[in-house]
């Protein structure tokens, strides 16, 4: 046996869709975090409720990087429909963890891989006496033999167990149990022969575990949110399953008993929309989340909160498109259709959350966003982000004070030489906004339009007038730069890379990208300067990187190169030097795709 290869590699353990291997792979990877280790998890699974395959990879690594990785170390194949399938995608020297008792396997599949074959049908019938629980029950001896096979101690197997299965004590036992089937078959009937092994680590101090979803869910009971209006949709369902959860433990109640906070699962996601720009025209603070198909039918009533200047916190948690496309799988190719989303002349921020923690953070902050500049503010997450736990530093406690923007009270009216529901008195193009009933001042009375109207709420068709208002919305929407968050600049260690035109590259990404391309650099000796954008509109300084530079490249996860797109739209003289390496597979974003598109002429967009 070769030397030892401790905590840097990956397991990919292939199972049929609905056969309870997400519980057991959960229990490997919460293992893993109770050793210290930061392992990364990629879930990725079928649409379909059952039976189809499904693919769960673990990874650990020396820095805890949480980006997939392209290929694994160790395949335990336990899909007959995609056994020999999993075998010949595995590199030679790949530890293969088979079923002894599967029928009519090739031989041959194993050539130039390291085979250890038990007998889990056998062990699950021996061990397990309840019929009904063994075939879930069986999943729990290959995380034993996982285990031992690899390291995993007896006590953080058990913790793991006990965190997955909490309060639940003849349960976790159980399972613990059934684990330790495989532990014993492995310590009595196998001989290690691969190199591959966890050790202790000290990578988690200060760390948690959360999906981003649930982050994202935290992130808007800290940003006041009272109204949820929601219709189902992978992959964000689980947002607002995460915040009904949250809202019931956290917010105070009624002095008789009632919630202050309303959820609705709408009938569809037109309606779910018009509930939420209802209620925040109403004074609450309300959102809804969503996914590509649910956004197109958003459309017309997201148009209605820009022009009638209504606040809104949309979260779009990114799937592939278009249509029904892949709905379990990641991309980023919601982002043309966000920025100019509905009819007409409108643009609508985006907040681009690369982790748990910013999912947490901007989220937040998306609530002040929208009520400071009256408008609708995206949260542009995605699958990967949202359904997959992540190691993340602890979110912390929000320190700022809620900003509900301008609103038009007794007291701000009587300070006020004039007053108009669209009367830009400021010169930043935001008016002073109304909460029925918080006013009792007779000029506020006016009725909120998404026709044609003047600075006073009046229906107008006045051309003039009509001009006048839009220049002042999209004065409005440039300003939100002000207070969108910066973009991060990670800049190069010594030389700058030459790209292959002789001048001097710098790269652009955003959202979950950022895990893949800082893992690339990191392994480069001169990397090339790299910039993490947050939010659109873009900052200034998103310019003055480009201006630095003789090509930009752009890494994103969409055919078109979305984001290229809106770079050139936003400084059309730097367009020539940007281009774009795209990745649309589905499949998360891997430091390998980074490197390949650094030493490659990228294709333009």
């Amino acid at each position: 046996m070769s030397a030892s290869i401790v905590n840097d590699f990956s397991l990919r353990i292939a199972t049929p869709n609905g056969t309870g291997s997400q519980t057991s792979n959960l229990i490997i990877f919460r293992s893993l975090f109770h050793m210290g280790l930061a392992p990364s998890a990629k879930n990725l699974f079928p649409s379909n409720i059952q039976g189809l395959p499904t693919w769960y990879q673990i990874r650990v690594s020396d820095a805890g990087w949480q980006a997939r990785r392209e290929e694994w170390q160790v395949m335990i194949p336990l899909n007959p429909m995609t056994f020999a399938q999993d075998l010949r995608e595995s590199l030679p020297g790949t530890v293969v963890i088979d079923n002894a008792d599967q029928k009519g396997v090739d031989a041959a599949l194993f050539t130039g891989l390291t085979r250890y074959s038990v007998p889990f049908d056998s062990i699950a019938r021996e061990g397990i006496s309840d019929a009904k629980l063994r075939p879930r029950m069986r999943n729990l001896i290959y995380v034993g033999v996982v285990a031992e096979l690899f390291g995993i101690p007896e006590p953080s197997l058990r913790a793991a167990i006990d965190a997955v299965f909490p309060k639940k004590k003849e349960v976790a036992d159980s399972n613990f149990e059934a684990a330790m089937l495989g532990m014993r078959h492995v310590r009595e009937k196998i001989e290690k022969r691969d190199p591959y092994r966890f050790a202790p680590a000290d990578q988690t101090a200060g760390k948690i575990l959360i999906e981003g979803n649930d982050a994202a869910a935290l992130g808007c009971v800290f940003g006041g949110c009272s109204v949820v209006s929601w219709y189902p949709i992978t992959p964000a369902s689980s947002l607002a399953e995460y915040l009904i959860g949250h809202l019931a433990k956290m917010r105070e109640k009624d002095a008789d008993g009632s919630n202050r906070y309303i959820v609705i699962q709408a009938e569809d996601e037109l309606a779910a929309i018009g509930m939420a720009i209802g209620a925040n025209w109403a004074g609450a603070r309300a959102m809804t989340s969503t996914s590509g198909p649910g956004i197109s039918l958003m459309s017309e009533n997201l148009g209605l909160g820009y022009y009638a200047e209504i606040p809104c916190v949309v979260f779009d948690v990114q799937r592939v498109g278009p249509s029904t496309g892949l709905p379990t799988r990641t991309q980023q190719s919601d982002l043309l259709q966000v920025a100019f989303q509905s009819h007409g002349d409108t643009r609508f921020p985006m907040l681009f959350p690369a982790d748990a923690k910013e999912a947490f953070e901007l989220s937040t902050a998306a609530f002040d966003l929208a009520e400071h500049y009256q408008t609708p503010i995206f949260v542009m997450s995605d699958l990967d982000l949202g359904m997959n736990l992540w190691v993340s530093d602890e979110l912390e406690y929000p320190t700022t004070p809620i900003d509900r923007g301008k609103l038009a009270t007794d007291e701000v009216l009587a300070k006020l030489a004039d007053w108009g529901r669209y009367l830009d008195v400021d010169g930043d193009g935001v008016p002073y906004r109304t909460v029925p009933g918080k006013t009792t001042d007779p000029r506020t009375a006016h009725l909120t339009r998404g026709s044609g109207h003047d600075e006073q709420g009046r229906y107008s068709e006045d051309p003039a007038v009509y001009a006048r208002n839009l220049d002042r919305l999209a004065r409005k929407i440039d300003g939100t730069v002000d207070r969108l968050p910066e973009p991060v600049l990670h800049a190069a260690k010594g030389k700058k890379k030459k790209g292959a035109g002789g001048g001097e590259l710098g790269l652009i990404a955003f959202g979950t990208t950022d895990h893949a391309v800082r893992e690339a650099l990191a392994g480069m000796s001169s990397p090339p300067p790299y910039l993490r954008l947050r939010a659109w509109p873009f900052h200034a300084s998103v310019g003055d990187f480009i201006r630095e530079h003789e090509r930009v490249l752009v890494i994103e996860q969409n055919q078109q190169g979305q984001v290229a797109h809106l770079l050139r739209m936003a400084f059309p003289e730097l367009a020539p030097r940007i281009e774009s390496s795209r990745y649309y597979g589905g499949l998360p974003l891997s430091a390998a795709f980074v490197r390949g598109a650094l030493e490659l002429e990228p294709a333009k967009a």
